[in-house]
């Protein structure tokens, strides 16, 4: 058997309403408005050939951190952890990350602010002191980027923070079926100019009306846009699982994203399915070697 390059979802989600308050969670999300575990997406995992993931935040809390490590406990496929902590309470940010860092689980940390009324959430003062204990960690930050101004914010931060690692979630929602004049285009274009700065291919269907309708040609010159910007070495898949079952699951999102980087030579392809992903994060090549093997285990 050749060497295996390693397929990692960079952007993967569990939630259990038992244990930790979503409060962005309701009705108008019908079949995610539940406890969502990470045996509901294993077997989508085996079908589809993904060896690891990353589990991201899903709640301001705790708890929800909480919900991740006890899942990666359980499941080895998990390589990688983006927590929480209130980067708005420095002191507390300093608190959290001396515990969080003793787990090569931590990868990075996440704040919900595309939920926050205020889109200059970011560069508030206590804030950028929190952000400043990221860097100095060594961790990344993943960026809820859905709005202009969300984006704007990027290169004022990579001003503020050199050292901090950052990858925009989503792509930062495309204007998928909207004007094509939209500041999107030229947005991701001026976040990209810090080589640091990564974004995420996944969650490309939140901008059309029904989120189940997209497709694969609505959604492929905004990952041209991308490709041409940050190139395959900066561009990580991720499935934005459970969300993802609104827009079709798991394997109808795994299917149009594989078609989109079809067109790329095995090199490229696998920096964007994995490599760009374990390299940015700096994950714990040890647990990679552990899901590939975990992974490659459930097929036999």
């Amino acid at each position: 058997m050749g060497v295996i390059s390693p397929v990692i979802d960079s952007h993967q989600h569990v939630w259990d309403l038992e244990r930790a308050h979503y409060d962005w969670l309701g009705p108008d999300f019908g079949p995610i408005d539940r406890t969502v575990t990470f045996d509901e997406l294993a077997p989508s995992l085996v079908r589809t050939g993904v060896h690891a993931t990353v589990l991201v935040e899903s709640a301001d809390n705790i708890e929800d951190t909480q919900v991740m490590f006890d899942t990666a406990a359980r499941h080895r496929t998990v390589a990688a952890i983006v927590a929480y902590v209130p980067l708005d309470d420095p002191d507390e940010v300093a608190r959290q990350l001396s515990q969080l860092t003793s787990s090569s689980l931590t990868v990075g940390v996440r704040n919900l602010i595309h939920n926050r009324a205020d889109p200059d959430w970011l560069l508030r003062p206590e804030v950028d002191a929190g952000l400043a204990l990221v860097e100095e960690a060594g961790l990344a930050l993943d960026v809820v980027s859905v709005l202009p101004r969300h984006l704007e914010l990027i290169p004022i931060l990579s001003e503020r923070h050199p050292r901090l690692r950052m990858v925009i979630d989503h792509l930062s929602k495309p204007p998928i079926g909207l004007e094509p004049d939209h500041p999107w285009w030229g947005l991701l274009a001026d976040a990209a100019k810090n080589p640091s700065v990564h974004a995420k291919v996944s969650g490309l269907y939140g901008a059309t009306p029904n989120e189940g309708s997209w497709t694969v040609d609505q959604v492929r010159p905004y990952f041209a846009h991308a490709l041409q910007l940050f190139g395959p070495k900066r561009l990580m898949y991720g499935s934005d699982w459970p969300i993802s079952i609104t827009a079709g699951g798991y394997d109808r999102v795994w299917d149009g994203l594989n078609s989109l980087f079809s067109d790329l030579d095995a090199a490229d392809r696998d920096e964007i399915m994995g490599a760009t992903c374990a390299r940015f994060y700096q994950i714990d090549p040890d647990r990679i070697r552990v899901a590939v093997d975990t992974s490659l285990s459930a097929h036999r």
